[in-house]
C-alpha cells in the first residue's frame, strides 16, 4: 500500500509479491460500468410515458445495475510485470484505482485484466479468474481532486508484433471515483486496505485479447504520470 509522504510508492501487502501476510484485511471491488451515468449514447426505446437512457458498457454482458461492483479476491492484486492466464483469450483495460491507507485515499492506475471468453457467460467469474495489475506509484487523492476530470488515461496493446493505442480519454468520461466509492460504501466508513477499480474507457477498434499491456495515468497540469506495463504468460487449456 502507499507510504504516507510525497508521491508514494506502493510497497506492501496486498501489492508486493512475497509480502502477503495481511491480505485478508484488504478488499478489492471492480466497478462494472463505462461512462458517466449522465453521459449516454442516446435515449433508450421504451413504451410511451416511460423514460430511459442507454448507458454504454465495455463488458459482453449488460450489468444488472449501474454501477455494479464485482468483488474479487485481494490475492489477485499484483505489481509484477508478468501475469499468467489460462488460454489466450484475456486482455487488460486501464482504470483509475482508489486505495485506502493510513486514513487517506490514494489514486493510481491499474488494469482490470479479464478473461474475455469467460466474460461471455459470467462477468463476475471472468474478473475473478485474472490477476489485477497495479502501478507501483500513487498520488494522494486530495492533491488532484480539484482537477480530477482533467487526468488522462491511456493504454496500449501489442498486436502483430507492434504496440498500438488501445484506450485514451480523460476521467471526465467516467463516473467520478469519489462518487463510486460513496455508492460502494453506502454510508459506511472507508475501511483500511480498500482497493476499488473505478471503471474504464472504450477500446479503440473493440475489446480484444492481447499478451502485452501498457497503461498510463497523466496529470496534464503538472506533467506527472504514473505508468505500468506487463505481459501475460499464456497457460495451456487442458481438459
Amino acid at each position: 500500500m502507499p507510504m504516507a509522504a510525497g508521491s508514494p510508492k506502493c510497497t506492501g501487502a496486498p501489492c508486493t509479491d512475497g509480502n502477503r501476510e495481511v491480505t485478508c484485511t484488504a478488499r478489492i471491488a471492480c466497478a462494472g460500468v463505462i461512462g458517466r451515468i449522465d453521459t449516454t449514447s442516446g435515449p433508450e426505446k421504451r413504451p410511451a410515458g416511460e423514460v430511459g437512457i442507454d448507458v454504454r458498457y465495455i463488458a459482453t454482458l449488460r450489468p444488472s445495475t449501474v454501477p455494479l461492483f464485482y468483488r474479487v479476491a485481494a490475492a489477485t492484486l499484483t505489481q509484477s510485470d508478468t501475469i499468467e492466464c489460462v488460454g489466450a483469450g484475456s486482455s487488460g483495460e486501464v482504470e483509475p484505482v482508489l486505495l485506502s491507507h493510513a486514513g487517506r485515499l490514494w489514486l493510481t492506475v491499474g488494469s482490470d485484466h479479464t478473461d474475455r471468453d469467460a466474460e461471455t457467460y459470467s462477468v463476475a467469474l471472468s474478473k475473478q479468474m485474472c490477476a489485477k495489475p497495479l502501478a507501483r506509484e500513487a498520488w494522494a487523492l486530495d492533491t488532484v481532486l480539484a482537477r480530477l476530470d482533467t487526468l488522462r488515461l491511456q493504454s496500449w496493446i501489442e498486436e502483430d508484433g507492434s504496440e498500438i493505442a488501445y484506450q485514451e480519454g480523460t476521467l471526465a468520461s467516467l463516473v467520478p471515483a469519489p462518487d463510486l466509492l460513496a455508492r460502494f460504501l453506502d454510508g459506511k466508513p472507508v475501511p483500511e486496505g480498500l482497493v476499488i477499480s473505478c471503471g474504464t474507457l472504450g477500446a479503440i477498434g473493440g475489446v480484444r485479447a492481447s499478451i502485452a499491456f501498457r497503461m498510463r495515468l497523466e496529470d496534464p497540469a503538472t506533467g506527472r504520470a504514473i505508468t505500468h506495463a506487463y505481459r501475460t504468460t499464456v497457460l495451456p487449456k487442458v481438459a
